[in-house]
């Protein structure tokens, strides 16, 4: 866990730019796709993508599937020959290189008779100390030790920048420890059958690890009670982007005061770490409910929470059993995933999520060219300028906060497919065997807990990534005022390297333009250049931004995504920050390509299969969106994930540019035209 109150805010994306209008319109836009019996001015996603949706259902071992999945596969499948690579030559490797531990690493999961064998050998140890435990002071003992290892139990623990000094790395304290997605699976009667599934899964889980049948359904039962109190205490996602929710800076004697049964200080000592004057324990209202547990729930209610969340935890790299349980209620119970992914993806995912820095390395120096690197440092030099120029004219912003917004704006660090050389994580610390997975797992986990909270204490990086090169994603940070867009996602269908300048700016250039606009949503904006939680702004123009972004909040709010479930919304206020990043980077790019095809006027005035170039850089910006969710999914991510749905990114942003209604000859009244009160204009 690194940087966990900052999560990459994430699915937009970046590539580089080709001049000139040499491309071959058949290798990168495929006319014939789009639904002719669809109007683009009602329809928009659905005249883009429809055909393509029906004509590529989920694959079966997939929860979504669209433009972002297909490049993952993509990627997973050249690190994929990478690991395969890596193993068979790992005994031949120099001893320590990453390639001989990834080789290593992947080789001992592949080894799937190896880890049948084991069954649940290697958490009977933990299982034991469980057993052992006779009061809250054992209870307390067991999670300080837990978390050295890098195993952490009902809250988390990380480092990240101070708000109020973003040069310096602090400790932070998150709410955690919850089974089901947010609280509300918890109390809302609608997910009372999810509740009755999760607690059958706990019994099976426990009975998995020899529990009998009798004693697992009590231990499940105790389970949900100590998770139903957490629930009570812990806040929604929606609250949990209050950035007052986020930060709570407290000493270390404080912060003892808030948990008089669990001390911070002697929590810090076991892990090594020293916090200095505090730290920031964020949600205090759920560390007091967890002091309250320590002190008075019985000891067995304790066993039975970590017991389970023992052996649900490690049973990704457990034998086939605890693998199978945990994919029927993690992904097909709550996803409505049909089918387990092949064991080496499992694998893969696993290695990622241990050393995928790493991997990173090899996979950077096999698929990604310096010159990819070069021609992404040069668009997104354009889309930045595009920014400062819709900055500098806004209609609605004072001249005062304009240069503050502009001084925020010369700060902006991009980093681009990779760390810069000397930058790359060192993995010497790190000890890998050739055939224990479960031991090379929990290295792992221990390793890159104090990797991270080595941090505190000590200036902050800007140059660090959060992101793995071979992710196909990008995000942006404010505590570091950093756009960042690793390698795997600087490729088809986000840029074309012989394609036109339409579709480059409505792909990669909007996205670009997406992350851009994240340092000024609407939690960007109350962090300055530097990464401090600062008001810049003057009262009026503070007033004039809130009222635009709630008039975006009820736009949202007012979308129903899933067929047949017209009550179920996108949650505006949730999904606000990604609409309005959105909404600026489309806009940005727009600009962008004008001044693009200003320089190079041939392009600008041919067709390109009868389509001119704004009408392919919108087609291009739906495209990116173009996929298909499963039901459950679909749900689940409408109350956890920030993002809205794809296909619902797909027409918000052009719904509120008069440059989309003009390009398609849409009139007032069309769906895909809001005027008015109803268009949303911000930056």
């Amino acid at each position: 866990m690194n940087n966990h109150l900052f999560k990459p805010i994430a699915l937009a994306v970046t590539l580089a730019l080709a001049a000139g209008s040499a491309f071959a319109a058949d290798d990168n836009f495929n006319m014939s796709e789009l639904s002719e019996n669809i109007s683009p001015c009602n329809d928009f996603n659905g005249y883009v993508n429809a055909k393509w949706v029906a004509a590529n259902p989920i694959p079966a071992d997939q929860t979504r599937w669209g433009a972002f999945n297909v490049l993952a596969e993509k990627s997973r499948s050249e690190q994929h020959q990478i690991l395969e690579d890596a193993a068979k030559n790992a005994a031949h490797a120099k001893p320590g290189s990453i390639e001989q531990k990834l080789g290593w690493y992947y080789a001992s999961g592949m080894d799937e008779a190896a880890v049948n064998k084991a069954g649940f050998d290697p958490i009977k140890p933990k299982l034991a100390q469980i057993d052992a435990l006779k009061n809250g002071s054992d209870v307390v003992n067991f999670l300080d030790a837990s978390f050295n290892e890098g195993q952490p139990y009902v809250f988390t623990f990380g480092s990240g920048a101070d708000f109020k000094d973003a040069t310096n790395q602090i400790g932070f304290a998150f709410q955690d420890g919850l089974g089901l997605p947010t609280r509300d699976y918890y109390f809302d009667p609608k997910y009372k059958d999810l509740r009755d599934a999760y607690v059958a899964y706990i019994a099976k889980t426990l009975q998995l690890a020899g529990v009998d049948a009798t004693d697992a359904k009590k231990q499940a039962d105790q389970v949900m009670a100590f998770e139903t109190q957490l629930a009570k205490a812990s806040l929604s996602p929606t609250e949990l982007r209050d950035l007052d929710n986020e930060y709570h800076f407290v000493s270390v004697a404080d912060a003892d005061k808030v948990t008089p049964h669990f001390s911070w200080e002697k929590f810090f000592a076991t892990s090594g770490v020293n916090v200095g004057k505090g730290f920031s324990l964020s949600q205090p209202k759920f560390f007091a409910e967890m002091d309250n547990l320590i002190a008075t729930a019985p000891v067995s209610q304790w066993q039975a929470y970590l017991r389970f969340h023992t052996i649900d935890n490690a049973s990704p790299v457990l034998s086939d059993a605890f693998q199978t349980n945990h994919f029927d209620f993690h992904k097909k119970t709550l996803g409505g995933q049909p089918q387990q992914e092949p064991r080496w993806k499992r694998v893969l995912a696993e290695v990622n999520e241990g050393m995928g820095m790493a991997l990173g390395e090899l996979y950077v120096a096999k698929y990604f060219p310096a010159s990819s690197k070069a021609r992404a440092e040069q668009l997104v030099a354009n889309i930045r300028e595009s920014l400062r120029n819709r900055i500098e004219n806004l209609d609605w912003m004072s001249p005062e906060t304009k240069a503050k917004a502009i001084e925020k704006w010369k700060l902006f660090l991009p980093k681009i497919g990779y760390p810069d050389p000397g930058e790359w994580r060192d993995w010497n610390g790190l000890t890998i065997v050739p055939d224990n997975y479960f031991a090379n797992a929990s290295a792992a986990a221990k390793y890159n807990y104090h990797y991270d909270i080595g941090h505190i204490g000590k200036k902050t990086d800007r140059k660090e990534w959060g992101m793995t090169p071979q992710t196909v994603n990008a995000y942006y940070d404010p505590s570091t005022n950093t756009i960042n867009f690793p390698a795997a996602i600087l490729q088809p269908p986000f840029f074309y390297a012989n394609g036109d300048d339409a579709l480059n700016y409505g792909g990669i250039g909007a996205v670009i333009g997406h992350e851009s606009s994240h340092g000024f949503d609407d939690q960007g904006s109350q962090f300055d250049g530097y990464g401090n939680r600062e008001n810049w702004w003057t009262k009026q123009d503070e007033t004039q931004f809130k009222a635009r972004t709630g008039k975006l909040v009820q736009q949202f709010n007012d979308y129903s995504p899933i067929p047949g479930k017209p009550n179920l919304h996108v949650n505006g206020q949730l999904t606000l920050g990604e609409n309005i990043a959105d909404l600026g980077g489309l806009n940005i790019a727009y600009d962008a390509l004008q001044t693009a095809l200003k320089q190079n006027p041939k392009e600008a005035d041919e067709k390109i299969d009868g389509m001119d170039e704004d009408q392919r850089f919108f087609l291009n910006w739906a495209r990116v969106w173009r996929g298909d969710s499963r039901e459950k999914t679909a749900e689940l991510m409408l109350n956890v994930d920030p993002h809205s749905p794809a296909k619902i990114r797909a027409i918000a942003a052009p719904s509120n540019m008069p440059q989309f209604a003009q390009a398609f000859q849409c009139k007032p009244g069309d769906k895909m035209v809001r005027s008015g009160d109803k268009q949303v204009k911000i930056w």
